[in-house]
């Protein structure tokens, strides 16, 4: 079972010196997040962070990569979410458990809503 996270993410390498300088000072790279087992903690990231296939807060999550990764983060993309079989079977289990908390009648409604098209299945 495996599942993660895809974002492309724009960040500057500041200097700290008057002799030293960067050319380009940003850079853009991938980023990938693991994704929670479903109900574990964790695995309610996308219902957090993602709203129809973008991220749905990008100061927040700009924020957060710039703790996490120990460079200034100056944009986050949302590209993807790449996942097997079993995760996404598991993944759609759990949230049918409680589509309450989702405020949705569907799975598949969820999975609209959160990830629009960005599902990539391995």
């Amino acid at each position: 079972m495996d599942a993660r996270y895809v974002f492309a993410v724009e960040f500057r390498i500041p200097t700290s010196s008057a002799e030293l300088r960067l050319d380009p000072a940003t850079f853009e790279t991938r980023l990938y997040r693991t994704a929670d087992p479903p109900g574990e903690e964790g695995w309610l990231f996308f219902r957090d962070n993602l709203w129809r296939g973008a991220v749905g807060d990008e100061e927040h999550m700009c924020k957060v990569a710039s703790e996490e990764l120990g460079v200034d983060v100056e944009a986050v993309e949302y590209r993807a979410f790449e996942t097997d079989e079993e995760y996404l079977d598991a993944l759609k289990t759990e949230i049918a458990r409680d589509l309450g908390q989702f405020n949705a009648d569907s799975v598949s409604e969820v999975l609209s809503n959160y990830f629009k098209s960005s599902l990539e299945i391995e």
